[in-house]
């Protein structure tokens, strides 16, 4: 192998580990907390791989459950779940246990 090949070789090599590791570096965390029968609003704009932390702070049991089936996340009174967002556009979710309760994601890229 001549050295201008593997020089190649490595050149390719650290470009796609860059290219791999661009999106997970440049993705934010996000925290959604429910509280009196309701849903807060995440602080700042949503993109694919971000992280949302949902964080029920509530007496009792929610969930958070995409009308688009995307996303359900089970929440027990003072616990918290991760989900990362996996597709754009707007988002509208509930609660199983209490339908009244609402809110929407709107995933800009």
């Amino acid at each position: 192998m001549t050295s201008a090949f593997r020089t190649v070789l490595l050149t390719v090599a650290v470009a796609a580990t860059f290219a791999m590791a661009s999106p997970a570096a440049l993705a934010a965390e996000y925290q959604i907390t429910i509280a009196n029968m309701g849903f807060g609003a995440p602080a700042g704009s949503l993109h694919v791989g971000d992280v949302i932390i949902w964080r029920n702070d509530d007496i009792f049991r929610h969930t958070a459950t995409a009308r688009d089936k995307s996303f359900d996340v089970d929440l027990p009174p003072k616990s918290e779940r991760r989900i990362t967002v996996r597709q754009r556009g707007v988002i509208d979710f509930y609660c199983r246990f209490h339908p009244a309760m609402v809110g929407r994601l709107d995933v800009q890229r």
